[in-house]
Formats: C-alpha cells, sequence, structure tokens
C-alpha cells in the first residue's frame, strides 16, 4: 500500500495542542500506511517556509491566522482545520465543544452550591466567546446572573503583565463574594489566583475559580492547585486524522465535529461547597470525598450526626438530589472521567469508583447516561477498539 505523506501542524506548547497530537498519533499507529512531517510550532507561529514547496497528501493544522490558511490552501491538498479561533474558512473541520465545556464548569460552580458566578475571558477570541456564552447561559436558566472580565490575549492592543493584574484587582473588588469563576483557559485562571493572593482573597472560601484544558503541569503549579475542565482534545485528534484518511480517499467527510468536553478535574481552587447550612456543606463535602469508597447513605448520617430526614430534605433543598442519588452521581462521574483516560477494563473502574460488583455499575451508569461503558468509552475514545 502506498504511504500517504502529511503534515501536521498542531502546536506543542500547550497541553491541548500536545493531547491533539496523541489523538492523531494513535489513529496513525492503528492506520500504518501515513508517513508523517511534523514541525514543532507555536500556535502564533508564521506560516512554515516549506509549506509553498511542500507536495504531499493531505494536512491538519490549527490554524492561527487567515494567512496560513491561505497558504494551506494554495497547496490544493485535503486539510482539516481544527481552529478555534475564527469562523472556519475549511469545509472538513473538528474542534471542542466550548459551549458545552461553559456549561460544564457553571454547573460545577452550581453544584458547589455558590450563588454569584464570573467569567473572565480574552477579548476578541471566538473559543473564549462561545465558552462564556455557555456558561453565561446555563447560569441565567437557573435564575443567576453573571458578570464578566476580558482583556486581549494577543495583538498590539495587549499589556504588560503588572497592568493586567492591576486590572484584575480592580475588579475582583467589585465582586460579590463568595463568588464562583469561570476562566477561560488555565492561564487565565492563573492570573486570576495571582490576583487574589495579592488582594487576600482566599480561594477557595471566598472566591473558588475553574480553568480549562486540564494542563496538569499548571495546574499543580497554581496556588492553590487548580480545578479544570478536561476538554477531550486526543478525541479531537483522532477524528481529525479520521476525516482526512477519508478525505485523501476521496470519500464523502462530515464537514464539521464538535466533541464534548471529559468532565472536571477537581482540586482545591474549587474544593468546597458554600452552602449556608454547615451540616449539608460537611455533608456534601463527604460524599464527593468518599463516594468512590463504597459509602452509604447511613455513613453520612453518622458521619454529619443528624438525622437521616433531615438530611435528605436537605439535600433536597440545596441541590435537588436524595442523598443516594448524590453518591451515585459522583461514582458515575469518576466512571466517565477513567472510561475516557485511561484503558482500564470496565471492572476494575468499577471497583475505583466504589461499586460491589461491574453489573450494578452498569445498570446504574446505563440509567443515568442512556448508554452503555462501553458506547462512552467509545465516544471519549474513538478508534480504541
Amino acid at each position: 500500500m502506498k504511504r500517504q505523506h502529511v503534515a501536521i501542524i498542531v502546536e506543542t506548547s500547550s497541553a491541548y495542542g500536545r493531547a491533539v497530537l496523541d489523538g492523531i498519533g494513535r489513529y496513525v499507529r492503528a492506520n500504518d500506511n501515513w508517513s508523517v512531517f511534523f514541525q514543532q510550532w507555536d500556535l502564533f507561529g508564521e506560516v512554515p517556509a516549506w509549506l509553498n514547496r511542500w507536495s504531499g497528501d493531505g494536512i491538519i493544522s490549527r490554524v492561527a491566522s487567515a494567512k496560513l490558511v491561505r497558504a494551506v490552501k494554495a497547496t490544493g491538498v485535503p486539510f482539516v482545520s481544527l481552529s478555534d479561533r475564527q469562523e472556519s474558512q475549511i469545509e472538513s473541520h473538528v474542534r471542542s465543544d466550548d459551549l458545552a465545556i461553559g456549561r460544564e464548569a457553571a454547573k460545577h460552580l452550581r453544584e458547589r452550591g455558590f450563588r454569584h458566578f464570573a467569567y473572565c475571558g480574552f477579548s476578541g477570541e471566538l473559543w473564549s466567546d462561545r465558552r462564556k456564552t455557555g456558561f453565561t447561559e446555563s447560569i441565567q436558566a437557573d435564575n443567576g446572573t453573571c458578570v464578566h472580565f476580558e482583556s486581549p490575549w494577543a495583538g498590539n492592543e495587549t499589556v504588560a503583565w503588572e497592568a493586567e493584574q492591576e486590572q484584575l484587582q480592580h475588579w475582583l473588588t467589585t465582586l460579590n463574594s463568595p463568588i464562583g469563576i469561570m476562566a477561560c483557559n488555565d492561564v487565565r485562571a492563573r492570573q486570576v489566583l495571582d490576583a487574589c493572593i495579592s488582594l487576600g482573597i482566599s480561594v477557595p472560601e471566598q472566591a473558588a475559580v475553574i480553568g480549562v484544558d486540564n494542563d496538569e503541569l499548571l495546574c499543580q503549579f497554581c496556588a492553590p492547585p487548580l480545578s479544570s475542565v478536561i476538554p477531550n482534545a486526543e478525541a479531537v485528534g483522532f477524528h481529525a486524522a479520521e476525516i482526512l484518511a477519508a478525505m485523501m480517499k476521496r470519500q464523502p467527510t462530515t464537514e464539521m465535529i464538535v466533541v464534548p468536553p471529559i468532565g472536571i478535574s477537581i482540586r482545591q481552587s474549587t474544593d468546597i461547597v458554600a452552602i449556608d447550612n454547615p451540616d449539608i456543606a460537611h455533608a456534601l463535602q463527604f460524599i464527593r470525598n468518599h463516594a468512590c469508597r463504597g459509602i452509604s447513605v447511613q455513613d453520612v448520617v453518622v458521619e454529619v450526626s443528624i438525622s437521616r430526614g433531615a438530611l435528605e430534605r436537605g439535600l433536597r433543598k440545596f441541590i435537588q438530589r436524595t442523598p443516594q442519588q448524590e453518591i451515585r452521581r459522583v461514582q458515575i462521574s469518576r466512571v466517565c472521567e477513567l472510561l475516557a483516560r485511561t484503558d482500564l477494563p470496565a471492572e476494575k473502574i468499577a471497583v475505583m469508583a466504589g461499586f460491589e460488583n461491574p453489573e450494578y455499575m452498569y445498570v446504574v451508569f446505563k440509567r443515568l447516561k442512556n448508554m452503555t461503558p462501553g458506547s462512552y468509552r467509545e465516544q471519549a475514545k474513538p478508534g480504541l477498539n
């Protein structure tokens, strides 16, 4: 079989870009007929000098400029865009579902009992705008309100770090407390955390902060460690490779794929329950810390030292769920994360999520997710089987 020459133009400077490359690599390993040309590249880099004289079979690119789009189009070869900075000028396009990412962050902060919300993004960035829309609309659907802060990410309008911090600090002083803040990505979230430290705002007690991308190194370097929405960038890369392969064979392809996020990686920056009932806050904290150890509702009652009836009424009032429903919700969230981020068998995952046997995990998962664990994994990790 003739090996097809494919160019990959994806930045290695971000955790998201590296995960996209992992997904493309997984497709290449499973379909051993690509010869890949890959050059380390920055998201804001210039058009590669080799592109004008390149004569390969296909290109996958995280396009960041109209100039690069024109250069890639000029090659005349099949092209899949992974750009999320502007509306795509390319028919075949794969990206993360930014609206769903915003909704996921809003859901996480609402579940922690926050009643005041804010979004900190980058102006003029389409991916940030979509995340803001998903976050804000989700808050408003629950009769909440959300305030915003935005400033340029790149270009001539950007300001020095010190000036940016002053602007952020001024904005933070205008917010109600306690407040749940979504930052458009982990880089922005770290800026917010730095501003909170300078002002003496305690995180997460006065301000809970969540980012996006789950850059493990960056999240752990934050003070406190940063909670983050996990985009499924690996699936973005895999789907892009699938589409390009079909295009190079002149087969019909899907024009646009948006890939939903995996879930939330919870760290200290949001690890709090902002509920003005200390017993119910304690119960929720206990459930979220211990649900995957197989606890029962009675264990929660003993831990908090309140009656089962009071526990039931309190949780229904604040989160509209019973204690048992909350335990199962936390367990299934953990199952989803393990299905999407590991290759562990479902039987092992069931144990790690606190289920007594895999069969019961299957039943609960199907009831709450309307699909089997295997179907969920196939969506999250396409091509694994």
